[in-house]
């Protein structure tokens, strides 16, 4: 079930109880190791970042107010087990913690696909956080939160979106310097849609044997691109 959009500005909220809802649709997960798999995934309205690439700027103001129960009976209608929560930046309205923690109380796997700029300090241990740190390309490198690392669990992921070999070097360095090697399940590199060809990170990858010094690297698709129409909502 997907929500109506409101063409409205908003700001995030301040009120635990309810959170700003740009859509909830039920798809597969078209990132992260867990790719493939069948989620339900509850985006949140607002971002705080301007992303040169941003593929959801749709999120940025468009939503409608929903109750934590409301949210929460949404999710209970499609009978899967894996809810990601998203954005936009989710981690802008407060409401979002306890949402996660319901959620983890009530078994599922709840994933959070958050832009590392604000911090991770609230979060749910037994959510699985999936961090999109942003290289140069991107124009929002400035805004990482460096701190996040600390937070940190060996069942999280660290995702950087590559535009082009500078921000492939400065992923490299970012790995290196805060040894996320060894703090993660797996560190994601992939290639900003229609500005650089898989084929090319895949053989930068290659040639320099990036899994030598970090076993748990791999390169990953936006799978939902190629299977619908990249433009395409609610999947």
């Amino acid at each position: 079930m997907q929500t109506r959009h409101l063409k409205h500005r908003v700001k995030p909220r301040v009120d635990e109880s309810t959170l700003m809802i740009n859509e909830i649709f039920y798809s597969i997960q078209g990132e992260s190791t867990h790719a493939g798999k069948p989620c339900v995934f509850v985006r949140l309205t607002y971002c705080n970042l301007r992303c040169v690439y941003c593929d959801t700027a749709y999120a940025f103001y468009e939503g409608e107010p929903i109750s934590l129960s409301g949210i929460l009976e949404r999710i209970k209608q499609y009978n899967c087990r894996t809810v990601e929560i998203t954005g936009g930046e989710p981690l802008l309205q407060p409401g979002v913690f306890p949402l996660m923690r319901q959620l983890c109380d009530l078994d599922y796997e709840v994933l959070l696909e958050t832009g590392g700029s604000r911090s991770l300090q609230r979060v749910d241990q037994r959510v699985i956080k999936i961090v999109d740190f942003k290289c140069p390309s991107s124009q929002m490198v400035h805004k990482n939160l460096i701190e996040n690392v600390n937070y940190l669990l060996p069942h999280d992921e660290v995702k950087f979106v590559v535009g082009n070999r500078d921000d492939y070097e400065w992923a490299k360095d970012f790995i290196r310097t805060h040894n996320l090697h060894q703090k993660v399940h797996a560190i994601l590199l992939s290639p900003v849609f229609e500005w650089l060809e898989p084929v090319t990170l895949v053989s930068w990858m290659l040639e320099d044997r990036l899994q030598a010094n970090f076993p748990n690297i791999r390169f990953q698709l936006q799978l939902h691109k190629y299977i619908w129409d990249p433009n395409r909502r609610g999947v």
